[in-house]
């Protein structure tokens, strides 16, 4: 018998061979486990500021002995940098490394930390936030102070010693910049030009179902706080809005639900070549756990009004940017 070769037919089948490659691009960091993410965009290059999770999987708490640093310039291919500061860069400084944010201002990189404070004349303990300093992004960082910018005994609304953490810091157009942070409460402050004194009283607010990890932004004439909130059973992030960066704030609603397979979740929000970026963590890397936990991104929308659209978490992510 004679066989006539469909070249078309051919084809289909062909292409019905070829296993069918994953488009999954969340977690977005999958050699090392990370968590609380905060983004910086300087030079058309992203930044993300990271924890990082070392604890085993059998472990009961967290684990983390220093910050990495990762960059991208297309949001797909993103380069590992490794550890840039731990708390031993500061002599007053022991315990792990918690959620932190690094802010450009005046060609200085100043990185804003949370961690624990040793006990001595200045502190009994308790958490701690502190700032380093460098002339790049990428480091070296140094403590820029010698001490702590904020220790424990600074704030007396909670009655817990972990409450001084996860702070985030914005500078406004007019130069005046803030700082937010807290565990049970939310607290700001003003910061001098020097982005390394407080500047004033310490205020604080409670907005609705607060728990910890703040992100302070500006966008159009509209600030927002977003958060980690009081979710059914685990955290979720919630947010509010306001005509200044001193409140009084707007409770908006839940911005996002809580991550699978994490307890905690944290917020890092930005714009990036005409996109908004939601960043979060979650733990869905195999023998990731709330204690192990990756860092994801999904696409954030607006609406006219200037509220957001709840976001979706995915598996996918986002598309990459064409350089």
């Amino acid at each position: 018998m004679t066989f006539k070769i469909n070249l078309f037919g051919i084809v289909l089948i062909a292409v019905a061979m070829v296993p069918q490659l994953s488009i999954s691009q969340n977690p977005i960091i999958t050699d090392v486990f990370t968590a609380d993410p905060a983004p910086l965009v300087y030079n058309d290059t992203l930044y993300l500021y990271t924890s990082h999770d070392t604890a085993s999987v059998a472990s009961t708490n967290y684990e983390m002995k220093d910050w990495l640093v990762f960059s991208t310039t297309d949001m797909k291919k993103w380069t590992n940098h490794g550890p840039k500061l731990s708390p031993k860069t500061f002599s007053w400084a022991t315990g792990d490394a918690y959620a932190a944010q690094c802010v450009e201002r005046d060609g200085k990189f100043y990185f804003y930390v949370s961690t624990f404070h040793k006990d001595s004349e200045v502190s009994k303990g308790g958490a701690a936030i502190g700032v380093a300093v460098a002339d790049s992004p990428l480091g070296p960082f140094k403590d820029a102070i010698g001490k702590a910018l904020i220790v424990n005994e600074m704030t007396t609304d909670n009655p817990h010693g972990w409450d001084d953490i996860d702070p985030t810091v914005f500078v406004d157009d007019n130069g005046q910049a803030y700082m937010y942070w807290g565990n049970g409460s939310c607290k700001w402050v003003k910061l001098k030009d020097n982005m390394t004194e407080v500047d004033g009283e310490i205020n604080y607010l409670n907005p609705e179902n607060f728990i910890e990890g703040p992100w302070l932004y500006k966008r159009n004439d509209l600030y927002y706080l977003v958060y980690a909130s009081k979710g059914e059973s685990r955290e979720a992030i919630d947010y509010c809005t306001s005509d200044s960066p001193e409140g009084p704030w707007e409770y908006q609603g839940v911005l996002s639900d809580s991550a699978p397979n994490s307890f905690t979740i944290h917020p890092g929000i930005i714009n990036y070549k005409g996109k908004d970026y939601f960043f979060y963590h979650n733990g869905v890397l195999p023998t990731g756990g709330s204690y192990r936990r990756s860092i994801a991104a999904d696409y954030m929308y607006y609406n006219e009004d200037g509220t957001i659209k709840k976001v979706v978490q995915t598996d996918q992510g986002v598309d990459a940017i064409a350089n």
